[in-house]
């Protein structure tokens, strides 16, 4: 398992948990906003951080951290994910998952076996719009589709959530999400913020009020919706 970074203890990434995050490499998204763009677009010049010394610091934490937050990139592509969570999970610690839903065959897996106990899917924009977002060739909606109902059938707590960019999210764009995750248990309007880490730097985040309409639309659809990153 290719772990490039972890952060030793979370209370964000893993709502209501005291957690600790790790972050895989790779990506089969190129969106332009990513704030992880190393680890997306070149993972093979970032430090591996050895599977001894994850372990190792989770054995020193047992007990006083809860879960596990495995982020990325893309954890989906990791071809011994399951492996590396059923090692944690041993160690007594509940898992949450981070992923873009591109791979639903590895999601469904993973809920299917019990290996993990809360996952948080990236929505990147509305169908129409999400394959401008991705920005891949070939791009296959269907899968997004899948994950999306997958999740929806509630076989685990999850979260859908999405950065907001104000050049690619509009009330309309909004209003289609709303009407697609209809009845989803959460979804969380998150705050763009530009830095050098960006795939493509220079995109603008919304106002604090258009982020509050984006919330008041979706409330429509679903019952909630959660605004971070704003004061």
């Amino acid at each position: 398992m290719k772990i490039h970074g972890y952060s030793k203890l979370t209370l964000l990434d893993y709502p209501g948990t005291i957690g600790a995050t790790l972050f895989t490499g790779g990506c089969n998204f190129r969106c332009p906003f990513c704030q992880n763009g190393g680890l997306v677009l070149s993972p093979e010049e970032e430090p591996i951080i050895p599977e001894e010394e994850i372990f190792a610091f989770l054995k020193k934490r047992q007990g006083l951290l809860e879960g596990v937050c495995i982020t990325g990139g893309e954890p989906t592509l990791q071809p011994d994910l399951p492996e590396f969570i059923t090692k944690i999970r041993a160690l007594g610690y509940r898992i949450k998952l981070d992923t873009n839903g591109y791979r639903p065959r590895v999601l469904k897996q993973l809920i299917k076996e019990g290996l993990i106990d809360m996952a948080a899917m990236d929505i990147k924009s509305s169908k129409t719009q999400y394959h401008k977002v991705a920005n891949i060739g070939n791009f296959d909606l269907s899968r997004i589709e899948e994950s999306v109902d997958f999740l929806k059938e509630n076989h685990i707590p999850y979260e859908f959530r999405t950065t907001i960019v104000k050049e690619l999210h509009t009330t309309e764009v909004i209003e289609d999400i709303g009407q697609w995750l209809r009845g989803s248990q959460a979804y969380y309007l998150q705050e763009y913020k530009d830095s050098d880490q960006v795939i493509i730097p220079g995109f603008t985040p919304c106002t604090k009020e258009e982020m509050i309409n984006f919330q008041t639309i979706l409330k429509k659809y679903i019952d909630r919706v959660e605004i971070r990153g704003i004061d």
